[in-house]
């Protein structure tokens, strides 16, 4: 069992990681949270919104911060899986020549997955193996990916000319979808002097691959009350219209709900974040927090939310309701 002094430990690691991310990123309380939240559970992560709101910037100061080995891929509609997985090249030898692998930039800790959907589905496709069973298999071998390993995806939520929308099946192997909202006036004023004035924070390294590795197996340890998990698990079923006792939420405002992988996503998530609060249970609260970045990518919206101008969030936050509603007329 965790004693009182690694729960301390690793509340005071995970705010020093999110005290030195704040050095270089002015504001996105939330969106940094989440995304920690998301590297210590183990999980890929999809960042939207528009550019210039430092999406990409968010993940190289988690590199460094981190110190983890870190590589950009630029997705576009011309590259191709070998582009990214790596591939045989001839390389002369004394002997001759012969065929060596060359790795390609999947093979690092943390991965940018630049513009996600600019990519064609074949070098998406690339992508799941990667993803999933942290392993790439290339020119007929499968070869291991090092560990930590995280797909850190960004995507504009407005220019959809020439993209291609990701496929339902990839889009729950992200842990997270993560919405970066616009900055306030406050923010936008913090940005400027960080980006125009000479001598800006810069973010230190804090934590390694061991420790983020070891900040993992302690969450892993971290108890669920029977009462707090089937809250979560029945969040999770209430998104599926097709079952009998769907809400009527679900049967109006969803095509198809949630996988069991946005229950393993929630609980393993809501582990993490009771201990950041200085808890060695899991709390109501923690599974509120972490739902909606767990859901929202995971809901087909029907044409009925969609004229009336509801968004996976709306579902969710009515969903949540109608349970603790039905929760508390129980007792």
């Amino acid at each position: 069992m965790t004693d009182r002094t690694e729960i301390e430990a690793f509340a005071s690691r995970f705010e020093a990681l999110r005290a030195e991310i704040a050095r270089e990123m002015i504001g996105q309380e939330e969106v940094v949270e989440l995304l920690l939240l998301a590297v210590v559970a183990g999980g890929n992560v999809l960042l939207e919104g528009v550019p210039g709101l430092g999406k990409t910037h968010l993940v190289r100061t988690l590199s460094k911060v981190l110190d983890l080995p870190f590589s950009r891929i630029q997705f576009t509609p011309d590259l191709m899986p070998a582009d990214i997985t790596g591939t045989d090249i001839l390389v002369k030898t004394e002997n001759g020549s012969e065929f060596r692998f060359r790795e390609g930039p999947l093979f690092s800790s943390i991965v940018l997955a630049d513009e996600i959907n600019r990519a064609t589905p074949k070098t998406q496709a690339a992508l799941l193996e990667a993803m999933q069973e942290h392993a790439v298999t290339a020119a007929g071998k499968t070869r291991p990916l090092p560990e930590p390993y995280f797909v850190m995806a960004t995507q504009n939520p407005i220019e959809q000319e020439g993209t291609y929308p990701l496929p339902e099946a990839q889009l729950d192997r992200f842990l997270f979808k993560i919405l970066v909202p616009f900055p306030t006036l406050e923010e936008l004023n913090g940005i400027v002097d960080l980006t125009v004035k000479p001598g800006g924070g810069q973010a230190r390294q804090v934590a390694g691959a061991e420790d983020i590795l070891a900040m993992r197996r302690v969450a892993g340890e971290v108890p669920i009350a029977k009462s707090v998990q089937e809250f979560a698990l029945r969040l999770v079923l209430s998104t599926h219209p097709e079952l009998p006792d769907a809400p009527e939420t679900a049967k109006g405002y969803l095509r198809f709900g949630a996988s069991p992988r946005a229950a393993q996503a929630i609980l393993s998530a809501a582990r993490v974040r009771a201990l950041t609060k200085g808890r060695y249970n899991v709390a109501f609260e923690d599974i509120r927090f972490v739902a909606p970045a767990a859901l929202r990518h995971r809901l087909g919206l029907s044409f009925e939310a969609i004229s009336e101008g509801k968004t996976a969030d709306d579902v969710i936050a009515l969903l949540l309701s109608h349970l603790e509603e039905g929760a508390n007329a129980q007792r």
